[in-house]
């Protein structure tokens, strides 16, 4: 039972990385419909009513984020898990011996380990901050979630490619680019002065 329920979290965890944009978010929109879905299903066994997520607003960010984090779980969890693989075993073996219980290795042992990859991937994501993604922005939009769905990748492409405001869209995007440069030059300034992993 113990492998298969090992199975089924890798499977759920990391295929959502190598799926299209396209399937992940056709998957969201079958989950959360309020017939057929299964999120609903369960609210509806509690005996409240169907929710319409897609429908409302005010759910757009956090269905976004969440499914930003189902989707990209699993291929993180393969880079740390990787980088855990490297930690010599006689450190562990060592704290065993001096009495450190197993909150104490992860916290003197496997955190120090991983943190010089996470502050790497930390900067690397925060020049591409400004950049939440257009495929996944544009297939989850519609008529009555663009108050809060309406980001700067959607809207470079109704201005420059729907109206044809060709010189504008570029100078927003330009702009984008310069926040995502500016941001990126921060975060690794930051890092290298808390401590002495940067990128440069």
């Amino acid at each position: 039972r113990s492998q298969r329920f090992k199975k089924l979290v890798q499977t759920v965890t990391y295929a959502p990385h190598f799926l299209s944009i396209v399937v992940v978010v056709g998957m969201m929109l079958v989950f959360l419909s309020p017939r057929s879905g299964f999120i609903n299903q369960l609210i509806q066994m509690f005996g409240m009513e169907p929710v319409h997520f897609m429908m409302e607003p005010s759910y757009f960010r956090h269905i976004y984020v969440f499914s930003g984090i189902w989707q990209n779980a699993g291929w993180a969890a393969i880079i740390y898990f990787a980088v855990l693989s490297s930690v010599d075993p006689s450190l562990h073996e060592a704290a065993i011996v001096d009495g450190a219980g197993k909150l104490q290795r992860i916290w003197y042992i496997d955190l120090p380990a991983i943190i010089p990859t996470a502050t790497v991937m930390l900067i690397m994501r925060s020049g591409r901050i400004m950049n939440l993604g257009f495929e996944k922005a544009f297939l989850m939009q519609n008529s009555i979630n663009i108050e809060t769905s309406e980001i700067i990748s959607t809207y470079v492409y109704k201005v420059g490619l729907q109206q044809m405001q060709y010189s504008f869209s570029t100078a927003v995007n330009l702009f984008n680019s310069a926040c995502n440069c500016i941001l990126l030059v921060i975060v690794n300034t930051v890092a290298r002065r808390l401590g002495d992993n940067s990128l440069w």
